[in-house]
């Protein structure tokens, strides 16, 4: 979601820094360089780097989660161009399905947000499983039966975490990540992924 199909950080930082001031006030707030740094990582990553100590976790993200389920269905993020015109082909001839390390909910708000509900067979969440993502990729291929999968993502992270889950990686090098060296195929747009597939 975050780097191949939309950048939503500028939205990411205002439920962040919402939920800062109320539950940690004082605390400095993060920016869009500080939080575009860390995307694509565990929600527990980024508390631990925004928040650390500052907040009991649990209590802190409980609140995190309200504020975002309030907040992003109205401000949501911006698609990058040609998404939904290649989300659309590709779903007239393949499955497409998300995983995310996003809250659980964060995945349907995108998908409502964005129009492109019609076009995803499945879609898993950190926050669904508590698991990282090779697991979720795993357990998408599995419940779903894929047999030729391609995972699509923007960090060394993702890449990491499709060839874990025994998937080829489709680095998208205008996303949030920088020098993903294993990658099994680059694109330079989302409309790339018309030729790959």
């Amino acid at each position: 979601m975050d780097g191949t199909l939309w950048d939503a950080v500028d939205s990411y930082c205002a439920v962040w820094n919402t939920t800062i001031d109320k539950c940690c006030p004082g605390l400095r707030h993060v920016d869009y360089s500080m939080l575009a740094g860390m995307m694509g990582k565990p929600l527990k990553y980024i508390f631990e780097h925004i928040v650390g100590d500052s907040a009991p976790y649990d209590s802190f993200m409980e609140q995190l989660l309200a504020d975002e389920r309030e907040m992003m269905p109205r401000i949501g993020g911006t698609l990058y161009p040609g998404v939904k015109e290649t989300v659309a082909r590709l779903a007239a001839t393949h499955r497409l399905f998300m995983v995310s390390n996003c809250n659980a909910g964060g995945l349907p708000v995108f998908l409502e947000y964005t129009g492109l509900k019609p076009y995803f067979t499945d879609a898993i969440a950190y926050g669904d499983t508590g698991r990282d993502k090779d697991y979720n990729i795993g357990l998408l291929v599995k419940r779903h039966g894929l047999k030729d999968p391609l995972y699509v993502g923007d960090t060394e992270g993702d890449c990491i975490s499709a060839h874990r889950a025994g998937v080829p990686f489709a680095w998208a090098t205008y996303g949030f990540g920088r020098g993903v060296a294993d990658a099994d195929h680059t694109l330079d747009s989302i409309t790339n992924l018309l030729t790959i597939c």
